[in-house]
């Protein structure tokens, strides 16, 4: 009845691979094919051979990549053309589906609306997730659905383009007039689509009862590397990002993040707290000057080394 694929970029994965695709093939909307764009075949070995994987899950298709070959556009689009499906979803391979509602919900976002381009899912802290993680998926998620246009741009700034491949759900025949996810990119490939999108007369849809698992605990120094790839996506693509400010939304993130450490009763937390904000925003900084770095310095900043090969 429907025609949905899943498309999963993996690296090193552990045995939370398996319950995500049991929990995919649990759904209510059943997707075709799970298309694993794997890096490294020897890594995917160490946990499961091909051979075992696909007698496990039937619907599973898996092309491997060397790591040098990485890209976060080009191999999503390379996963795209493995499918035949007019709708297709983007996943991380540590994105959980919270419940077998997950394809529904994304999919019922484009009944109707011929104009949607993509919808996307919303993210669920983990269990162990930090105080400071959890405000933070609380401020960037909300209980509201929400449509975006080009219109809400003086309205939302910056977050109107937002959308995430940590899940997402695109409509094929808008994905291939558009040119599909850009062909080398460091970061954003998401919100670079979604931007391209609005550009052309097309819309996003949040939708909140779509959820997956997903949450991280970044250190320090893992905030300034991924901070300064994000920096340079927005560097390398004036098209999207030039005039819109992340400032103003961080500084209102970061004033709720702290009241509410004080009002949990952590706000020994506070002073970690302001030092991720400070890796972030220096990565962030350096990053949207990298051109103007040393070679070695920007490839000791980021954290997708392989990009600068």
């Amino acid at each position: 009845m429907y025609d949905i694929d899943v498309i999963i970029p993996t690296y090193k994965p552990n045995k939370e691979l398996f319950t995500l695709l049991d929990r995919l093939n649990e759904q209510t909307i059943k997707p075709g094919k799970i298309i694993l764009m794997n890096t490294e075949k020897q890594e995917l070995g160490k946990l499961i051979s091909d051979e075992e994987l696909i007698a496990r899950y039937p619907n599973v298709t898996i092309f491997h990549i060397a790591k040098k070959e990485f890209d976060h556009g080009r191999t999503r689009n390379e996963g795209v053309l493995f499918s035949d499906a007019e709708f297709f979803i983007c996943m991380t391979q540590d994105a959980i589906p919270a419940d077998r509602k997950l394809i529904e919900e994304l999919y019922k976002a484009f009944d109707g609306d011929e104009k949607l381009a993509v919808s996307y899912a919303r993210q669920i802290p983990r269990p162990e997730c930090s105080p400071e993680e959890l405000y933070a998926r609380k401020f960037n998620y909300s209980v509201s659905s929400i449509r975006k246009t080009q219109a809400d741009v003086e309205k939302l700034g910056i977050k109107t383009y937002f959308c995430s491949n940590v899940c997402a759900m695109y409509r094929r025949s808008i994905y291939n007039k558009l040119g599909g996810f850009i062909k080398k990119a460091i970061f954003n490939e998401d919100m670079i689509y979604a931007g391209t999108a609005l550009k052309a007369g097309y819309a996003t849809r949040y939708m909140p009862h779509a959820g997956v698992v997903h949450s991280h605990n970044y250190t320090c120094m893992q905030q300034f590397h991924r901070n300064f790839d994000i920096g340079v996506s927005q560097k390398d693509h004036p098209e999207i990002f030039e005039g819109l400010s992340n400032e103003s939304e961080g500084a209102k993130m970061v004033k709720g993040t702290i009241r509410y450490l004080q009002d949990t009763h952590k706000a020994y937390r506070i002073p970690h707290y302001i030092m991720l904000v400070g890796s972030r925003y220096i990565g962030f900084r350096l990053g949207k000057i990298y051109n103007r770095l040393p070679k070695g310095l920007v490839k000791a900043c980021s954290l997708n080394k392989d990009y600068w090969n």
